[in-house]
């Protein structure tokens, strides 16, 4: 009786254990961490006096933008539909291809290793490449314009979808998978047949999640010349009418909003 030792009461009742003087490996991780940033910090140019000229600059870009200009609000509206559109197609695309390429990348249905390290292979480069990289790569294969776009988020909706697919696939109940291949069915029938139902929530809260950053991603594309309203903000910007480029600012952030509230409200509904 009472013969515990402090320790093993603080184990009993589930009381964390005490801070460890952290090992030299430790101390050298974080050693190096700091002189990684103190180097970056200083290589990056970055002074109170850099931040308050910006702070000067952006209170003479807001004062020359006010009030917003709405001449070329029909312009812009029109521009902002082909911006969604490109996300929209890219998007739908992009998940309908990453479907074939999530069940060779699942472990459970990678019908071998060299496949499933292959094409997990494959994603991770799709994913590795920013979007307006493959913007710039398909505005030289294809020209200007929004078919660049579209391509350039149909890729990365690929990489986007295709590893939280294949994740998905992974975790679900192998027993129904199992069931419908002793009966003799199709690799089709199975994947249609159980995979599809079971995971497909997910796979919608997914291409939702691939929907918000492609209406995002679709205005910087637009910067590079793959169409939709990024070309009528860098016009605005270069010109210097910042009335106009406020408008456009203020359009984006409303479809970004309203893209974001709806994808939302499907995915409460669905899941």
């Amino acid at each position: 009786m009472g013969g515990e030792s402090p320790g093993k009461q603080d184990d009993k009742h589930g009381v964390p254990p005490r801070l460890e003087r952290p090992s030299l490996l430790t101390w050298l991780a974080w050693v190096i961490a700091l002189g990684l940033f103190v180097s970056a910090f200083a290589s990056s140019g970055f002074s109170p006096g850099t931040f308050s000229g910006g702070f000067a600059n952006l209170l003479d870009f807001f004062a020359r933008a006010l009030p917003p200009e709405t001449e070329r609000l029909p312009a812009v509206g029109a521009a902002t539909v082909e911006t969604f559109q490109m996300a929209l197609i890219g998007t739908a695309l992009g998940s309908l291809l990453s479907l074939p390429l999530a069940l060779l990348a699942a472990r459970n249905f990678s019908p071998h290793p060299v496949v499933y390290y292959v094409t997990r292979t494959f994603i991770a480069f799709l994913r590795a490449i920013p979007d307006l990289v493959w913007a710039l790569v398909f505005i030289v294969a294809v020209g200007l314009g929004p078919p660049a776009g579209i391509l350039a988020l149909t890729v990365d909706a690929m990489g986007f979808c295709g590893r939280f697919f294949s994740e998905r696939i992974e975790e679900l109940d192998p027993k129904p998978i199992e069931s419908l291949r002793l009966t003799g069915a199709s690799p089709l029938a199975v994947v249609f047949g159980s995979v599809v139902p079971a995971a497909f929530p997910s796979f919608v809260a997914t291409t939702l999640f691939a929907l918000e950053s492609a209406t995002r991603s679709a205005v910087v594309l637009g910067l590079v010349g793959a169409g939709g309203i990024g070309v009528e903000l860098t016009t605005s910007m270069e010109l210097m009418r910042y009335d106009e480029a406020l408008t456009i600012i203020i359009v984006i952030f409303l479809v970004v909003v309203a893209v974001e509230r709806t994808s939302a409200a499907i995915r409460r509904r669905i899941i």
